[in-house]
This record gives structure tokens, C-alpha cells and sequence, in this order.
């Protein structure tokens, strides 16, 4: 290690001192002698071959000193005792020697002389003669320096000059030739940024700080900016904290712009002295100059102990050359972590011994040590594990203590307590933990909890406010209480802002400022406390946090927590008694398996404030889950006392803790733990164990959930030292105990065992032995815990005397020939995993007998893999060729890991010696092997390396010539496997060429045959070359064996031929599976495969498009069992392609699966729909009336949970249960109400349901505005009305008419609600009708009947309900439209009542008639003839008789035959009777029509007497009889008189007399007794006699007296 400045300093003239400000130079001269970060020194001693050599150039290069061995690399952060990064520390750079020392020419070499004397004095003995260090003249090399310069410059002028003849190469866009680089110096300190930027044209170059463009004319003095030759620079004069900045420079030109970053940190000290930086030394330092050599020696080795006991440490140093006054750092490390003295460790030197004491053993205290001696020389360090084991248990079958008990999270209120579960669980389960707490200055131990808690952290509570307290932990089972752990560290309870200033107000160097509360305002109430979370839950407790509000009030706050079953809206204060002080707390005794939401209130004198906003309901419950159980374990020897166990990490732990490792002797049964404490690493060397003993291991993971199931059992391994010998203290060194590099080391592992072949050991690998072998001697195997499991490389021993020829495993010398360890393996595809009968004889041979070794004598671990086959070259150039082989049939007992290339050059036929080609295992089948020479001869051989170790070489392959191939097409691709075998398809993988030919390779064509067909079989699978290295072959023949090869084709044509694939049937094996698609409830889409056939080593290798994805940003892949899952974090475009899964360790398992475009947009719309799904409803949201008026709205959802919520809101307002709003919610039957008692103009707008059940949601609105809610208020006023109306008499239905088929007109209603009381009256018009026998009130009905109606019936009629509780009214207009629709039904009844027209003869003609059965006068009827209506005349007429309407036709002729009809009007349809009047109907009634009208003539012309004779005459005797009749007839009749029907004459006495023809007269004059008779008087004519009969009665007045009398 060169102990000049760093390279990149050497040419900025601003980090030599000389550019230092003098007071910046005389503050930073008091720690360059004595600081760690010093770069390296100004001056250095040489090797002891060559004396004191001194070389400077141009002022600038210090002397090369020889390698510093053990050189750790400069760190520049500041960090405090618990590895947290507090700051950053700036190196003091030193410059070159000219300004360092300031001396001239011949002072210098006057000091030089001196230095060199006495390093001889003090380095070399006596008698030696040292050589003078040769002198370069200063002059002479500034010459030759600016001579260089000078002709670069010419150089560079001149192909500028050409450049600006060639356009097309000159325009070209920026570029960073030297970019700026980032500085850190102190405040008032200038800084300047520069860079080269190349581009044509001349790039504009722009500063920007914090993205802002720098002004020099805004700030003047400030910045500086300069730009000459292409070099550009920002200078910051007097940089102060605020110009601490991430500085950007652009760089623009017409073809492009380009930036670069920078930042610059401004540190400040801290008082008088920056404490990040070592004190100043005092008095001479004598040490410069000088090369320190450091030797431990007398080291500790692995040491056990017990709870409660003393250890000490020790190791001696020895410090070449030994200086009175120079003390050494002496520092003690523990799992990496810098010990402090304390009352757990005193650490002494003495001079020449460092020791460190345990004072009381505890599990804490086990871990790996480290002894770091530093000087200015560099660092040596020694390292070895210290084992504590638990101490007796009190109870027998009570478990160990528990470890590292820590406080986190303290304030006023409770303290966090966490702790480490103890690897003992002494027999029985561990059923929880107490937490013990004790006040500091007191002995009192106080238990914290009452029944034990299984998580391992525990907030306690009930603490004093300011006072500081210690804890500790007992773990109890069923057979009793543990001893306490280590009391924790004591803490205070009070906010971690208080303690801060009581730390101090002064502000860090960071220039942060502390600002304090402001002083509250009076009598204010304090505001929402902000940002309540909860920050952690388990079943035990739940932590909640959050803000102060911004208006506090009068004095400090305090707080309320109120919490809530979630669901409901009872919400239940948890610190009812003493409100909380600082912003969190803990709430303890919740019901687990229930959700709950919190919330919080702020309070203070004035009053008690509103509450936050609750959270989200957080289900009580262990949040974190116990991890899974670590996968493979495998043990390898080591020492005679000690094995390497090496394990698969659990692949299901969040916050892992580590590990515990348990071995047992085989047949014991007996299970003793290896640590008792967790180690992080997944590789540990578990010592104190019985030489010779068969041993079993098992681990098991823990984390603050708990522990793991244990893993499965190691296959047994014998306790022998391992044939290369073993690390003996420890584990490997350049791993620390969490699996990171180790920061204290930088040895290498021994490099023993032997070599496999007797060809000799490659020269590098020799060179590794040596140098690890000088590293071991000075250190012995000290080590940490590896946390990647190292690969072993064979390699023969020489010192050791190893035999030729046998094989050896050494799991400690991985490090020098492998690289760290490569997650995950080598994936072998059915091509990879072949059988030794497709093999050459001889290369089967020798996998067999790999494969025999490996289960040999020496079985005692993991077997390592057998050798690859079928090395073949891919690519040729002049110095180096690119080699590719088959994975090996046998990968040994884990997966492979790497490979490890040999080759060796043949001259003349004979093979030379062997040479490594790569010193860290590769992963590829395929490696460049460079640094060979043109047209010579060579020969490879390969091994693979897994987990177990590094496997013998292959066969040596065929001889090579190294030429470079010139052919114009492409090389032969390689590494060709064959994925998801089924009966009919296969998919072909293969890689592209090494060599591209002339042009780059633009497609690939796949040859197929029958594996027993003859070469001329093979025949083309695809006809168009295909871009891809991937292909499914489909349309193959169930059974059959193919074979495959692969050819690249670039612009020249078709290339060389890949090597053939081992054969393959077209088979599907039983239970194959496809990857299957699936879409959760979530809306998370995932890829799904399942394997039945998993071995304990197979692993999930997922894919897209054919290559193993390790980004995980886009897929998440999870692992449980035989299942696989791959879920898209965020299902974008980017995620089209072909997904496959294969599955390593099994017969080819494997499956792929296309997203195309649009089965991506399919899966995306399911995942809406899970992601936001709908709750379905049988019926929208609707409105109903109900009785009273009220208003229902309601809907019904098909399917709702009983944890469904529902909002109801009105115009974004969200209602809530009160008087005017009714909710309901039936989770049964899912219907959803609101009942309202009455609708207001106000309640005009958009009514929502709001529906939520999980993540399912959805949503009803009804809109009710304008008309629609009008009608809905009137409907509901009415209904309202209604209601309050039946409460007493009401009309059930109201007054209405009906026509009875009698045509009668019944007017009606229906009453309800009536009693004996209950009146009904009839009025019309106003007037009340009088009741007679048409008036009825029975069963509730009221009727009035009106029997032929008439206009003076019109009117309107209404009926009144009423007694004691009310009355009700009824009204039926009969007037206008009303009396006319009546009439309307009643002509329609008559109408339907009519006959069918019929046609009758009358003496005057043809009469047509109907009859109906009841007649009304207004009722409108409509003659027709021939469908047209009759035009009435004397001839024709129309009209009523009774109940008969006709039409008569009088002196009918022929012109009158036709149709007839008659239409009745009823104000709708009407009815049309019709008949027809022609034919022999009408000749029929013609015919009777003449006979009648004859008869009639004859009637009326016959004699008759038309009247004045009376029936009965009764006169006096003596008295004169007149009598007078009229006679008709024509002719005029013969008149003849007769008295007792014998015929008289006229005489004196009796005068009979016929006058004009018209009057007969009958005169007695004097009329006595005997006229007494019965007279008749006869008339007659030829057409007819008529007589009229009447009796004369005399009598005697005397009679009449006596009769009297």
C-alpha cells in the first residue's frame, strides 16, 4: 500500500497544503501525526533489500514504500457506539513533499542522508552494507516533464487540426472526459469543482446548485467560474453551511447535453475541537520515518464459560522497532462491535500484553472477539469465539435466561422492552415471559406483568415521570421460572425530546437548530391531535402514536384514548383516570381476533378538546409471524473438535434475529445447543465436540414472534479433522457474524489438502498458498461467522506431504479461488440432467467414478459434484477462446455453484503443465479463456464446485488450435436445454453465439429428427428464421425420442451447427401440472405452479420470456411447499411476455404461460372487479308511500356480510338516525330502508345509499327534483290527510253511479269506521234529499236509485258521514260532462238491450221496427238507408211506441228496397242494428201491405154507427123521447129501426127520421109504458151491417113516490 496521496489528488493544486489558508494550516498540523484517517505518510522507509529509497517527481509523487500488509481501508463516516452514522469525518490530505517540508535541494538531500542513517542503525544489523538510493535531479525532471507536456500539446493540436477537416467525426455530443468529483472541507474553506468536457461544437457549459442555475453576478465574490481548453471549474469562495449542496454542470451543444454530479459537504467543528477527529499528540514524535512490524502472539483460542463466571482474554504483542514514548491503539471488538469499558468488561495493557476481563459471564457475551493492535503502520488483528453457556437452572426443566434485554421507544408513559428468546427451552415449551423492572438506586424489582407474554417486547407502564429505570426478563414453562437475564441499560421515562435538552440546548455541528415549543395561549381549548397510527400491534398490546395539535392552549396537554369495537359507534375512554402526557401510548387487555379503531382527545385546563380522526380498524393480534423453518443443513469437518454447519435460510422470517444451532451424538437422542445466542449467518463452526464421534445437527430461526419448527436433521458427519486441516478459532474471517465482509481483516484462509491429478498445481493457485500460508502464520485462524456458504477448492500440499492423486474437499479454502457465494444454483433442465449411457466410455468412467467417491469412505458430509463433459469452442480470436461445456450428470449433494476452468498448452503432442484460467468461479456453461497465444496448441478441463466442495476435472478435451476465426458466419450457439416436455410439445432454449461473424446474428433456425434416425433425417422446424432463443416445438409424435440443433444466421448467411441435444420422448410425465392464473379477492393477479415431485433441494427458478427474472419490482415470487406463486406488483404492459417456472432437483418439471396483450387486459378487468368489487342489489334504490303519508326509500342487496355498513346521504350530507329519519337495515334479507315522516320543499335532491361490506362496495341514488318531487309531496300530503281522515267515519269508496241492467241509475259509496251514532245525508244541489224507500245504509253502503232518469236529474249529489268523531263528504258531480257520461252508460245499456231489427206491413206500408227494454227520451238514435242516414219526409217516418222504435214506409215502392239500420249513440262506439228490405222479403210484405191496406178501406167505408145512443134511456110516462146518432158509410147505408128486434115504422106516435145520410133520429112524443123495450137501430151497406142497441124504460111518476115511500 502506497503511502503517497491518493491518485486523484495528485493533480488539484488545491488539496496541498500550500493552498491552505495559514490558519486553516496551523489548526490542521495538531492531528496530522496522529490521525487514523490519514491517507498515508508524507515520507516512508523501503524494503530492507533496498535501503532508504527516496524518489520524488515534479514535486508531486512521494517515494513507493513496499506493501503495508494488512492496510485497513479508510473509513470517513463518524460513527457512535452502536454502529449508527452520526457525521462524516474529513481526511487531512497530505501533500507532496515539497510543501510538506519546505527544504531545498541540498537541505533535503541533508535530511535524507540522516533518515537513511538511521533507518540502518535501527532496521538492519551490524555489518550490513546498505546501497544509497539513487537521486533524480529536480531540474531534470521538470525538463523531461515539460518536454512531455510540450510535445502532448503538439500532438494534440495537431489532430485537432485534423479533426476540423473532417466534419463528419467532429460533430459529435458532450462528454464528461473528467467528471467532477464530490469534495467534503471545513467552513471558511474555499472548494473548487472542475471537469473536462470533450463535443463539437463547443459544449456551453452550465453550474446549477440544488437544480438552481448559479448567477456569479447575483453573489459576487462568491462564485467564480472558469472555463479554459475545455476545462471547466466552479470555484466557492469561503464556503459557509448553507453551500453544503448537490452542484450539477451541463453540458449543451446541437447534437446533445449531458450533466454531471457533484456535492460538496461544509463541516463546522464542534467547540473548540471536532470530537470525530483523534486528539492532538504532545511532545516529539519520534516515529516518522519508520515502518512498524506487529506480531500477536500467546493468543486466546476458542474459550467456554458459564453464566456468572469470570473470563480474561489475552494476547501478547510484539511491536518491531520498540519505542519508549510510542503507544499502539488497542482496541476489543465483539461481533464487530467496538467494546467500552464498562462493568461487564476491564480491558488493561500492560506495554506488551492487551487483556480483556469479563467480569460476569452473561449469553450477551458470546460472540467472536477481536484484538486490533494499530499503528501508524497499519493494524493487525487476532480473533477467536467465546461460547457462554447457561447457567444451572434453579428449577430442574426450567428454561435458560433470556439475553440481550433492551429499552426502546421511552417516554413519559411506558417504555418498549425487547429481548432475545434463550436457545434452552429446557425441555418443555417456553409458555411466555415476565418483565421485571427496578427504580435505579433501588434494589426493588417489580414484576411488570401478570400473566406471560409469548411476543418479545413488552411496553411497560406505570412509570414515574423522570426517574430512570433498569429491566429484566424471566421465561417460564411448565416446569418453572428461569433465572433473570442481564439487566438492561438504565433508561428514563420522559419524552426523547426532554431528554434531549437536558443533554443541552447547543445545536450539533450539523447546524440543525433546536426549536422550542411556543409558549400556549390562555384559556384556549387545544386543537386535534394529528397523524394518530397505530405503530405496532400484537395480541398482548397495541402502540399508538401521533402529533400534538397546533393550538395547545393554556399549559402543556395531556390525552384521552378512546377506543371502539369496529362496527359500532360506542366509543370508550381507556385512561379514564390519568390522562396521558406524551404523544403515545399502549392499551393493553383488548380482545384478540377483534378489530377495533382509536382515536384520541386533547385536554388542558380549558377544557377537553375534539378527537382525531379514528384510525383504521386494526385487528388485535401478532402482526408477525414465527419463520419458517431453515432449509438443508449440511455439516463439513473442520478440526478435531469442531464441524462447519452450513443451512438454507428460512425462506418465510421477517425481522430475522438468527439463528440457534442444536447437535446431537448419533443414537443419544440428546440435543446440547451449539450458540446461545443467535447468529445471523447461515454458516457456523459449532466446536467443543468428541473426536471421532458421529454427530446430527438441526437449526432452527428466531425472531420476536418466537422460535421455528427445528429443520430436518443433517446426515451424519464424523468429528476428525477435515484432510486440509480445518479453521481452528472460530469461523471464516472474512465474514462477520450478520454475514457481512468483515471490517476488522483483511487474511485470507489457509490453502491446504490435495490435488486431484497428477498434473502440477496452477501457478496462481501456488501463489494463493504461499501468501495465505505467511498470513496464517501471523494470524491463526481467528474468524466470524459466514452468513454465504464458501466453495472448497482441491489444490495439492506440498509442506503437507499429501498423496498424490486423491481427492480432498476443504471447506475452508473457498475464498481465494471462489467468489462470494452465488444464490441460487445453476439451473438444471432435462438437457442438463442426463445419464452416463449417453456419454462417451470414457467420460462415463469418470463419472462414475465421481459418483462412487463421493459415496465412499469419505462420505462423511455432502458429496461434491461430478466433472462437466463435452467441451466444445465457441469462439476464436487471436489470444483467447471461448469455451463451452455440459453440466455434469451427478451435482453432488447440493447445487452446483460455479465452475473452475484449467487449461495447458501441447507442443509437439505433449501436454504441458496445468494453468487456472479463472481464480472466482463462474456461473456460465461457457468462460473466455484469455491470455493465450496465436496458432498454438491447447487443452481444457472444468470442474464444478458445489456447496460440498470443488469436484475433480473432466476428461481433458480435445486439442484446439488458438487462431481467430475469420468465417463471415455466425459460430455455433450453445448450451441448448429443453423445457416443459409434454406429449406433443417442447420448449427449446439455447443461447446465441459467441461469434457473431461478419454482421451480428440475425435469427435462429431449430433442426429436428428422430433420435435413431440416420443424419440426412434432419429436417427444419421453422422455414422463417426466428429472433428469439427460445422456441415451442408443437406437432410431435406422442412417444417418439427427438433429438434438436440450433443454427444462427446473420447478412452472410447460415452459421455452423450447435452441438445435438440429448435425446428427449414426447412424453408427458404423470403428474404434470400446468401454471394456472389467479386472480384474488384482492384483485392481485399471480402465476401459480405446483410441483408433486419436490426433493428436500429442488427450488421455484421462475422466468420471463426464458430468463431468470431478479428484478422484483415487478414480480414477487412466494414459495410454500410444493406450491409456487408469482404475483404482479403492478400489471402494466411491461409485463407481456412468456412466464415459466421450472423446477430444479426433479425430472424436468417445468410449465410456461403466455400473457399476451390481451389476456393481460382481461386479468386486469377481473382484477377491478375483485380489487373494487360490487355488492349486486335485486332493486335499485326506490321510493314508496306508506300509511300516514311517510315516505320509504329502500333497496335490496342480494348478498350482504353482517359486517356490511351503510351510509345514507342527502345531497353529500350523510344522514343520520334521528326524528325525521328512520334507518333499518336487515342483513338477513339485505334490504336497506329510510323512512321519512313527511316530505318538505327542503328535502328537494339526490338520495344515496352508500353501501360497504369489506372491500365490496356500491352504491344507489334516487334523484327527486321538479315535477316528479311535487307529485311525490302532494301524493304524500294526501296520504297524509287520508290517514288522519279514517280515524273516524270515512268513505271507503267514494260516491259513484252504476247503471243496473234495468237502466236504472244507482248512486253509491262505501263506508267504514261508521257506529250506531254515524249519520249519513243525501243532498243535490245543496238541498237535502228526503229518505224514502230508495235510501239504504246497510252493510256499510249507501245507495240512492233514481228509475228513469231525466235531465231534471242532473245535478250534484253529495253524501255527509259524520258523529261524534268526524265527519266525512262525498261529492258526485252529475252536471255537464258528469250527467252526460251518466247517459252515456245508460243509452249504451239500452242500445245493447235492443232486438234485431225486424219488418212488419201495415195498411199504409212497410214498417221496420226494434224493441229495447227501456225507452229514454234523450236517447239519440240514427235511421239509415244503404249506410246513410234518412232524410224524414210525410212518406217517411220515424218513431217511438213504447218501447218500440220504427221506421215506417208508407205506399212502399221498389225504389225503397235496400239495407236498413239503426244506430244507437252511447258517446263511444255505439251499436248498428241493420236488416235487409229486398228480395222476397220485400215482396212478402209488399204482398201484405196491399191485402191491409184493402181491409182498411173496407173498414173504413162500411155502415156504422158512430155514437149518441145511450145504453139505457129511463123517462117518464107522457114525457116526449128524442134520440139522435150518427150513421157513416159509403155509400150511404140503409137505416132500419127495431123495437124487441122486430123492425118498426115511423107514424105519429114514434118518428123515425134519416137526414143528410149522416143523422138518424128517434122521436116518441107522448111516450107511455108500452114503448117500455129494447131498440135497436141497423145500419148497412155493401161493406158491412153495424147495429147499435139501447133499452127505453117508462115510468109512472105515482110508482116512483110509492116506491119512495
Amino acid at each position: 500500500m502506497s503511502g503517497s496521496i491518493p491518485f486523484y489528488q495528485k493533480h488539484h493544486r488545491h488539496y496541498d497544503r500550500g493552498y491552505r489558508s495559514k490558519q486553516t494550516e496551523s489548526k490542521m498540523s495538531q492531528y496530522q501525526s496522529s490521525s487514523r484517517y490519514l491517507a498515508g505518510s508524507s515520507t516512508s522507509a523501503t524494503s530492507r533489500s533496498r535501503g532508504l529509497q527516496i524518489s520524488s517527481h515534479s514535486g508531486l509523487e512521494e517515494s513507493r514504500l513496499s506493501p503495508v500488509p494488512k492496510r485497513a481501508k479508510p473509513t470517513y463516516l463518524a460513527v457512535d457506539k452502536e454502529n449508527q452514522i452520526i457525521g462524516y469525518v474529513v481526511p487531512i490530505f497530505r501533500g507532496s513533499q515539497e510543501f510538506a517540508t519546505g527544504l531545498s535541494d541540498t537541505e533535503e538531500a541533508r535530511v535524507r542522508d540522516t533518515a537513511a542513517y538511521m533507518a540502518r542503525r535501527d532496521l538492519f544489523t551490524s555489518g550490513v552494507e546498505m546501497e544509497r538510493s539513487e537521486q533524480i535531479s529536480r531540474k531534470e525532471a521538470m525538463r523531461e516533464s515539460a518536454e512531455r507536456i510540450s510535445l502532448s500539446k503538439r500532438i494534440h493540436e495537431h489532430e485537432e487540426h485534423f479533426k476540423r477537416m473532417n466534419e463528419d467525426s467532429l460533430m459529435h455530443a458532450p462528454e464528461f472526459v473528467i467528471k467532477p468529483r464530490s469534495h467534503t472541507v471545513w467552513e471558511k474553506q474555499c472548494v473548487r469543482l472542475h471537469c473536462t468536457v470533450s463535443g463539437w461544437p463547443d459544449p456551453r457549459v452550465i453550474w446549477y446548485k440544488n437544480n438552481v442555475a448559479l448567477d456569479p453576478l447575483a453573489n459576487p465574490g462568491k462564485y467564480k467560474l472558469e472555463s479554459r481548453y475545455s476545462v471547466h471549474s466552479l470555484e466557492i469562495n469561503r464556503c459557509d453551511f448553507d453551500d453544503t449542496a448537490q452542484y450539477r454542470v451541463s453540458a449543451m451543444n446541437s447534437k446533445g447535453e449531458l450533466s454531471a454530479f457533484a456535492s460538496v459537504v461544509v463541516k463546522r467543528f464542534k467547540g473548540e475541537i471536532d470530537e470525530s477527529l483523534p486528539a492532538p499528540r504532545h511532545g516529539p514524535v519520534s516515529e516518522y520515518g519508520i515502518t512498524f512490524q506487529t506480531h500477536i502472539v500467546e493468543k486466546f483460542g476458542v474459550s467456554f464459560g458459564r453464566e456468572g463466571e469470570t473470563m480474561s482474554l489475552g494476547c501478547t504483542v510484539i511491536i518491531y522497532p520498540a519505542l519508549h514514548r510510542y503507544q499502539p491503539e488497542i482496541q476489543w471488538y465483539r461481533d464487530d462491535v467496538l467494546l467500552s469499558p464498562s462493568k461487564w468488561t476491564h480491558m488493561h495493557w500492560s506495554g506488551d500484553r492487551a487483556t480483556l476481563t469479563l467480569t460476569h459471564l452473561n449469553k450477551e457475551d458470546e460472540g467472536l472477539y477481536t484484538l486490533r493492535v494499530t499503528t501508524k503502520s497499519g493494524y493487525e488483528t487476532y480473533s477467536a469465539y467465546v461460547f457462554v453457556r447457561d447457567a444451572d437452572a434453579e428449577v430442574e426443566g426450567a428454561p435458560g435466561a433470556p439475553l440481550d434485554v433492551r429499552c426502546l421507544d421511552a417516554n413519559k408513559d411506558y417504555i418498549i422492552v425487547t429481548w432475545k428468546q434463550p436457545a434452552v427451552d429446557g425441555g418443555n415449551s417456553i409458555l411466555g415471559y415476565f418483565v421485571d423492572r427496578c427504580e435505579v438506586g433501588t434494589t426493588h424489582w417489580i414484576q411488570c406483568n401478570d400473566t406471560p407474554v409469548k411476543f418479545a417486547r413488552f411496553p411497560v407502564t406505570g412509570l414515574v415521570e423522570g426517574r430512570s429505570y433498569t429491566f429484566r426478563v424471566r421465561a417460564v414453562n411448565k416446569s418453572g421460572m428461569s433465572r433473570p437475564s442481564r439487566v438492561s441499560e438504565p433508561v428514563a421515562a420522559m419524552d426523547p425530546a426532554d431528554r434531549a435538552r437536558m443533554r443541552g440546548t447547543s445545536a450539533p455541528w450539523t447546524g440543525q437548530i433546536i426549536v422550542t415549543e411556543e409558549e400556549p395561549a390562555e384559556g384556549i381549548v387545544p386543537g386535534r391531535p394529528l397523524e394518530l397510527q397505530v405503530t405496532e400491534a400484537t395480541k398482548n398490546y397495541v402502540v399508538l402514536s401521533w402529533k400534538p395539535p397546533g393550538e395547545k392552549g393554556l399549559e402543556g396537554v395531556m390525552y384521552y384514548v378512546e377506543k371502539c369495537v369496529a362496527g359500532t359507534d360506542s366509543w370508550q375512554r381507556v385512561n379514564t383516570e390519568i390522562p396521558v402526557k406524551s404523544p403515545r401510548f399502549a392499551l393493553f387487555d383488548l380482545a384478540e381476533g377483534k378489530s377495533y379503531s382509536f382515536r384520541v382527545r386533547c385536554c388542558n385546563s380549558a377544557g377537553v378538546g375534539e378527537p382525531s380522526d379514528p384510525t383504521e380498524a386494526t385487528t388485535v393480534g401478532d402482526k408477525l409471524d414465527i419463520p419458517s423453518a431453515p432449509g438443508k443443513v449440511v455439516p463439513t469437518r473442520n478440526t478435531d473438535t469442531s464441524v462447519v454447519v452450513s443451512w438454507e435460510a428460512s425462506r418465510e422470517a421477517k425481522e430475522l434475529i438468527g439463528y440457534y444451532i442444536e447437535g446431537s451424538i448419533v443414537g443419544s437422542n440428546v440435543w446440547e445447543p451449539c450458540n446461545n445466542k443467535p447468529v445471523k449467518a447461515t454458516r457456523f463452526i459449532c466446536h467443543g465436540l468428541v473426536t471421532g464421534e458421529q454427530y446430527v445437527f438441526r437449526v432452527r430461526a428466531v425472531n420476536a414472534a418466537g422460535l421455528s419448527q427445528f429443520s430436518q436433521e443433517s446426515e451424519p458427519v464424523e468429528v476428525k479433522a477435515a484432510i486440509g486441516g480445518g479453521i481452528p478459532h472460530g469461523v471464516l474471517p472474512e465474514m462477520g457474524p450478520g454475514g457481512n465482509v468483515g471490517r476488522l481483516t483483511a487474511h485470507r484462509p489457509r490453502w491446504t489438502g490435495t490435488h486431484d491429478t497428477v498434473q502440477s498445481l496452477p501457478d496462481t493457485m501456488q501463489k494463493c498458498n504461499k501468501k495465505a500460508q505467511a498470513d496464517t502464520e501471523a494470524r491463526e485462524g481467528a474468524g466470524a461467522a459466514s452468513s454465504g456458504l464458501t466453495e472448497p477448492v482441491p489444490v495439492e500440499s506440498k509442506n503437507k506431504g499429501g498423496k498424490r492423486g486423491s481427492v480432498s474437499w476443504a471447506p475452508d479454502l473457498a475464498k481465494d479461488l471462489v467468489s462470494e457465494s452465488v444464490s441460487g444454483s445453476v439451473s438444471n433442465s432435462p438437457t442438463d440432467i442426463v445419464t452416463a449411457a449417453h456419454l462417451d466410455p470414457v467420460t462415463a468412467e469418470v463419472q462414475e467414478q465421481a459418483v462412487e467417491s463421493a459415496n465412499g469412505p469419505e462420505a462423511g458430509r455432502a458429496p461434491s459434484p461430478a466433472p462437466p463433459y463435452g467441451i466444445t469452442v465457441l469462439e476464436c480470436v487471436r489470444d483467447s477462446m471461448v469455451l463451452g461445456w455440459k453440466q455434469p450428470t451427478f451435482i453432488g449433494g447440493a447445487d452446483i455453484t460455479g465452475y473452475f476452468v484449467d487449461y495447458r498448452e501441447v507442443i509437439d503432442g505433449v501436454p504441458g503443465k496445468w494453468h487456472e484460467a479463472n481464480i472466482k468461479s463462474i456461473t456460465e456453461r461457457a468462460y473466455r479463456v484469455s491470455d493465450l497465444k496465436e496458432n498454438r496448441k491447447y487443452q481444457f478441463q472444468v470442474r464444478a464446485a458445489n456447496m460440498a466442495g470443488v469436484g475433480i476435472p473432466s476428461l481433458p478435451s480435445e486439442t484446439f488450435l488458438c487462431e481467430e476465426w475469420t468465417i463471415a458466419v455466425p459460430g455455433p450457439p450453445h448450451d441448448l436445454q429443453i423445457r416443459e416436455v409434454r406429449n406433443d410439445s417442447l420448449t427449446l432454449l439455447w443461447k446465441p453465439p459467441v461469434y457473431q461473424g461478419r454482421d451480428p446474428v440475425n435469427g435462429f433456425y431449430i433442426d429436428i429428427k428422430e433420435a435413431d434416425a440416420p443424419e440426412e433425417s434432419w429436417r427444419g422446424v421453422n422455414t422463417k428464421a426466428v429472433e428469439k432463443t427460445y422456441m415451442k416445438i408443437k406437432n410431435l409424435k406422442e412417444g417418439e425420442t427427438y433429438v434438436f440443433r440450433v443454427r444462427a444466421q446473420n447478412k452472410a448467411g447460415v452459421g455452423k451447427t450447435s452441438d445435438v441435444t440429448e435425446p428427449v420422448p414426447a412424453l408427458t410425465k404423470p403428474g404434470t401440472k400446468e401454471i394456472v392464473v389467479d386472480v384474488d379477492d384482492d384483485g392481485v393477479i399471480s402465476l401459480n405452479f405446483e410441483c408433486s415431485d419436490l426433493t428436500p433441494d429442488s427450488k421455484f427458478v421462475w422466468s420471463k420470456n426464458y430468463e431468470e427474472m431478479t428484478d422484483t419490482s415487478r414480480l414477487t415470487v412466494e414459495t410454500k411447499g410444493s406450491k409456487s406463486k408469482a404475483v404482479f406488483n403492478a400489471p402494466g404492459e411491461e409485463d407481456i411476455g412468456i412466464y415459466s417456472c421450472l423446477v430444479t432437483h426433479t425430472d424436468g418439471a417445468s410449465s410456461s404461460y403466455n400473457l399476451s396483450e390481451e389476456e393481460l387486459k382481461r386479468l386486469l378487468e377481473i382484477s377491478h372487479d375483485h380489487k373494487f368489487p360490487i355488492i349486486p342489489l335485486k332493486s335499485e334504490l326506490a321510493v314508496e308511500l306508506l300509511e300516514k303519508g311517510r315516505v320509504r326509500f329502500w333497496l335490496q342487496a342480494e348478498k350482504i356480510s353482517a359486517n356490511g355498513k351503510v351510509e345514507y346521504v342527502f345531497n353529500d350530507n350523510v344522514l343520520s338516525q334521528g326524528e325525521k329519519y328512520k334507518m333499518n337495515f336487515d342483513k338477513n334479507t339485505g334490504v336497506i330502508e329510510m323512512i321519512m315522516e313527511s316530505l318538505t320543499p327542503a328535502d328537494e335532491g339526490t338520495f344515496t345509499f352508500q353501501m360497504q361490506d369489506g372491500k365490496a362496495t356500491n352504491q344507489s341514488s334516487l334523484v327527486l327534483i321538479g315535477d316528479v318531487f311535487k307529485e311525490l309531496q302532494k301524493e304524500s300530503e294526501f296520504q297524509r290527510k287520508e290517514w288522519f281522515r279514517k280515524q273516524g267515519p270515512h268513505f271507503i269508496e267514494y260516491l259513484s253511479y252504476e247503471v243496473t241492467p234495468e237502466c236504472c241509475v244507482m248512486l253509491k259509496c262505501k263506508v267504514g269506521n261508521i257506529k250506531k251514532e254515524t249519520s249519513a245525508l243525501w243532498y243535490k244541489d245543496g238541498r237535502e234529499i228526503k229518505a224514502d224507500e230508495h235510501l239504504g245504509f246497510t252493510e256499510g253502503v249507501l245507495k240512492l236509485e233514481i228509475a228513469q232518469i231525466s235531465k231534471k236529474d242532473a245535478g250534484v249529489y253529495e253524501v255527509v258521514l259524520k258523529d261524534d268523531r268526524g265527519k266525512d263528504t262525498s261529492t258526485l258531480n252529475l252536471t255537464d260532462q258528469g250527467f252526460k257520461d251518466l247517459m252515456n252508460e245508460v243509452f249504451s245499456y239500452i242500445a245493447n238491450s235492443s232486438t234485431q231489427l225486424k219488418i212488419t206491413s201495415t195498411d199504409e206500408g212497410i214498417r221496420i221496427y226494434t224493441f229495447v227494454s227501456y225507452y229514454n227520451d234523450l236517447l239519440q238514435v240514427t235511421w239509415q238507408y244503404k249506410d246513410s242516414a234518412i232524410a224524414f219526409s210525410d212518406r217517411i217516418k220515424s218513431g217511438v211506441v213504447g218501447e218500440q222504435l220504427w221506421l215506417q214506409i208508407t205506399e212502399p215502392t221498389e225504389k225503397d228496397m235496400g239495407k236498413y239500420a239503426i244506430e244507437f249513440h252511447d258517446g263511444k262506439g255505439g251499436l248498428k242494428r241493420t236488416v235487409e228490405l229486398s228480395g222476397q222479403a220485400f215482396d212478402d210484405a209488399f204482398a201484405e201491405f196491399q191485402r191491409l191496406k184493402a181491409a182498411a178501406i173496407a173498414e173504413r167505408n162500411r155502415a156504422r154507427v158512430a155514437g149518441g145512443l145511450p145504453d139505457v134511456v129511463t123517462i117518464q110516462e107522457g114525457k116526449a123521447l128524442n134520440l139522435t146518432c150518427n150513421i157513416s158509410g159509403d155509400p150511404v147505408p140503409e137505416v132500419t129501426w127495431l123495437k124487441n128486434d122486430r123492425e118498426i115504422t115511423s107514424d105519429d106516435h114514434c118518428i123515425l127520421k134519416f137526414e143528410s145520410g149522416k143523422f138518424a133520429s128517434f122521436t116518441i112524443t107522448a111516450i107511455n109504458t108500452s114503448d117500455s123495450g129494447k131498440y135497436s137501430i141497423l145500419v148497412k151497406n155493401k161493406y158491412g151491417t153495424e147495429s147499435g142497441d139501447f133499452t127505453v124504460s117508462v115510468f109512472i111518476p105515482e110508482e116512483v113516490g110509492g116506491k119512495k115511500k
